[in-house]
């Protein structure tokens, strides 16, 4: 079966709804391809690793996380951003982009996902558009949550913690670079916060507060969302969908 450009664009801006959001570069259609789309391809980041393997699968589209564009690139196509434009045009391909309404969404986004892979249900939200996620655990040693979360993300874990960590009854977290949403998350109630990066300031926090920092990686935090929403808008309009995960260990 096939859909058209339009229609899937008009899927992804109703289930995601970017004009909620305040954002740091444009969500929707980045890259316009062919009017027609049988096969949609989904990936955290469109690199050109990425855009050459969806032309690879002959995929007609590419739904992403971190697309082309973003405020403060000066907009010359030079480069690596022309290399990478040049693929999509060259093989008309359409790039879809989502990027904050992809985190923040409560079923398929990146923190929803993420949450679902490490067996946390979230009860409240924090944080700058409330992207941030929080719910109960079990009184755990900070130990024992990382190692879970490494375990279950198949990645190294970043734990920095106080002289005598308190037990996690409250874990919040938040995908990606949310290494700033640390405060919030304390003031939220948190005894213990996940994104992917983490940054000089939050060791010092967290050493000082007792408030357990984890960082397991942008990319390995951020890998849910994308492949469950274009999943959910393929199968709305009856069309293929494969998620390509290209490796990065940031």
């Amino acid at each position: 079966m096939t859909t058209t450009r339009q229609d899937m664009l008009q899927a992804f801006d109703a289930l995601l709804q970017p004009a909620r959001f305040k954002d740091y570069g444009p969500n929707g259609l980045q890259v316009e391809g062919k009017a027609e789309i049988r096969k949609l391809v989904s990936g955290v980041t469109a690199s050109r690793a990425l855009i050459e393997a969806a032309i690879a699968a002959q995929a007609d589209a590419i739904f992403v996380h971190h697309g082309l564009f973003w405020r403060g690139y000066d907009g010359r196509i030079t480069g690596w951003m022309k290399q990478r434009i040049e693929l999509l045009i060259k093989h008309d391909v359409n790039l879809f982009a989502y990027h904050l309404p992809l985190d923040a969404h409560p079923e398929l986004g990146n923190n929803a996902q993420l949450g679902v892979q490490l067996g946390w249900q979230a009860d409240a939200r924090f944080g700058d558009q409330e992207l941030g996620y929080i719910g109960s655990l079990d009184a755990l040693p900070p130990a024992q949550v990382a190692a879970h979360i490494q375990q279950t993300l198949g990645r190294s874990v970043t734990l920095v913690t106080g002289e005598t960590p308190r037990p996690i009854r409250r874990m919040a977290w938040c995908t990606g670079g949310a290494q700033g949403f640390f405060e919030a998350a304390m003031a939220a109630g948190a005894d213990g916060f996940l994104t992917g990066e983490i940054s000089e300031p939050q060791a010092h926090l967290a050493r000082e507060t007792g408030v357990s920092f984890f960082a397991a990686g942008h990319h390995a935090t951020e890998r849910y969302g994308a492949p469950a929403a274009a999943a959910a808008v393929a199968q709305q309009l009856g069309v293929a969908h494969h998620f390509i995960d290209i490796d990065n260990p940031a």
